[in-house]
C-alpha cells in the first residue's frame, strides 16, 4: 500500500497557521520573568527561530483525534519551551559557541546564567502544563525530562569513544526522538486516544524523531558552515560518533580507524583534516547507509498511523517524514 501523500510545507503551515501563531504568543508570554536576565535570554532564544516541528506534531496529533480545545496550544508551547531548555543546556555542556548561525546564549550571558535560565524554562514548562489539571500529562512530561537528562549523561560517558549502533540509537532516542514521541502522545491524550491509538502515535513520533536526528547528523558531516549555522563536523569535534561514522568504523582498516579515533581524542581537526574523514566515509558508502536508515525510520513512522481514518490531518502526518529526510538544513 502506498502511503505517500500529496502535501507541501505550505499546506501544513496553512493548516496550522492560527494555532502556531497562538503557540508563539504563548511561548513569548511563557518566557518572561521578573528577573530581567531570564527575559532577555528567553527573547534571544525565541528570536533564533526554529522549525517549531514538535509543537506542530502535537497539534496534528490532537487534531487527528478530533480535539478542538485550547489545551493543544498550551501544550504546544510547553514542548517548545522544554526543547529550548535542552538547547541551552546542550550548548553549555558541548561548549558550543554558535547556534543557528549566531552566538549561543552561553557566549552572550555566560554558563552560570544560562544553566539557571535553562532550569527556569523547565520549571516554567511544568507550570504551564499544570493548567491542564491532568496528572497523566505531567507524568508523561516527567518521564520525558528524565529520559533526556539520562541521555545527556550517557552521551557524556561515551564522548571520545566508539559506540555500537544500538548504543547510538538509544542515545538519539533519549536526546531527540523521545520529545517527538511525547509531542504525539500529548496530542493523543488531549484527544482521548485509546491505549492502542496512543501507542501508535508514540511510535510515529519515535520513528520520525530517529529519522530527524540521523539526517541532522549526516548534515553535520556534509553541509556547509553557512547552511549549518555552526562549524562542519561539530559532532566529531565534540567527541561524538554518529551513525555514518559508526558504519565506517565497523568496516574500515585499522589505519583508517586510527584517523577517526585521533579526531575523537583531540576533539579537533588538528592532526587530521575534515576531507580525510569524509574520504573514509565515502569509501564505505557510510553517508548513504545513514540516509537509508533514516528512510527506514521514516517509513516506519508512516506505517504506525496507517490504520487511522483518512483525513487532511493524516495526510499532513504522512507528509512529515518526507520533509524530515529530504531537508537540507
Amino acid at each position: 500500500m502506498s502511503l505517500s501523500p500529496t502535501f507541501t510545507a505550505k499546506d501544513v503551515f496553512d493548516l496550522l497557521r492560527d494555532d502556531l501563531a497562538a503557540i508563539e504568543a504563548q511561548f513569548e508570554r511563557g518566557t518572561v520573568s521578573n528577573v530581567q536576565a531570564i527575559t532577555d535570554i528567553g527573547a534571544y532564544l525565541r528570536a533564533g527561530g526554529g522549525k517549531r516541528l514538535r509543537p506542530a506534531l502535537l497539534l496534528l496529533s490532537a487534531k487527528l483525534m478530533g480535539y478542538t480545545g485550547t489545551g493543544a496550544v498550551r501544550l504546544g508551547a510547553v514542548v517548545e519551551i522544554v526543547h529550548t531548555a535542552t538547547l541551552v543546556h546542550d550548548d553549555i555542556i558541548d561548549e558550543a559557541e554558535t547556534r543557528r548561525g549566531r552566538p549561543s546564549a552561553n557566549v552572550n550571558w555566560g554558563n552560570a546564567r544560562c544553566v539557571l535560565a535553562g532550569d527556569w524554562l523547565y520549571m516554567q514548562a511544568f507550570r504551564i502544563a499544570l493548567e491542564e489539571r491532568n496528572l497523566r500529562i505531567l507524568d508523561v512530561l516527567i518521564d520525558l525530562t528524565q529520559q533526556m537528562v539520562e541521555g545527556e549523561l550517557l552521551q557524556m560517558e561515551k564522548l571520545g569513544k566508539c559506540v555500537t549502533q544500538q548504543e547510538h540509537f538509544d542515545l538519539i532516542f533519549r536526546k531527540t526522538a523521545c520529545l517527538f514521541a511525547t509531542s504525539m502522545r500529548l496530542g493523543g491524550i488531549l484527544g482521548g486516544a485509546t491505549g492502542d491509538q496512543e501507542r501508535k502515535l508514540e511510535e510515529y513520533g519515535r520513528n520520525l524523531g530517529m529519522a530527524f536526528q540521523i539526517v541532522d547528523d549526516v548534515l553535520d558531516l556534509t553541509a556547509s558552515e553557512e547552511v549549518l549555522g555552526k562549524p562542519v563536523a561539530s559532532d566529531l569535534r565534540e567527541g561524538k560518533v554518529t551513525m555514518a561514522v559508526i558504519h565506517a568504523l565497523e568496516r574500515c582498516t585499522p589505519a583508517e580507524r586510527q584517523v577517526i579515533e585521533t579526531v575523537l581524542r583531540e576533539r579537533a581537526f588538528q592532526s587530521v583534516s575534515i576531507p580525510q574523514v569524509q574520504e573514509i566515509l565515502a569509501r564505505y558508502h557510510s553517508i548513504e547507509a545513514a540516509n537509508a536508515a533514516a528512510l527506514e525510520f521514516a517509513q516506519a513512522a508512516r506505517e504506525a498511523i496507517c490504520t487511522f481514518p483518512d483525513s487532511e490531518i493524516k495526510r499532513a502526518l504522512l507528509w512529515a517524514p518526507d520533509f524530515v529526510v529530504e531537508r537540507e538544513k
